[in-house]
């Protein structure tokens, strides 16, 4: 799945328009390098969200196309 996709399906950025922006402007890091919104997350990846002065460091527990809202959380872990 696509960095950007997985962002918005896992409700980490709220729009997938928005996510594809922070990629490109360098806030999203992937297991420590800048990340384009067509990279492909995998299980076990570290992904940094920087947004403004603070930051957020998720681990991947999971990859899925869809998830409810209430079962969004469980395709990370914050570190």
């Amino acid at each position: 799945m696509r960095l950007d996709k997985f962002l918005k399906v896992s409700r980490l950025i709220k729009r997938r328009t928005v996510a594809n922006e922070a990629c490109d402007a360098g806030r999203v890091l992937q297991n420590g390098k800048p990340a384009r919104a067509s990279s492909p997350v995998k299980v076990g990846d570290r992904l940094e969200i920087l947004f403004g002065t603070n930051s957020v460091q998720v681990e991947v527990l999971d990859v899925r196309e869809t998830v409810r809202k209430e079962e969004a959380q469980s395709l990370y872990r914050y570190l």
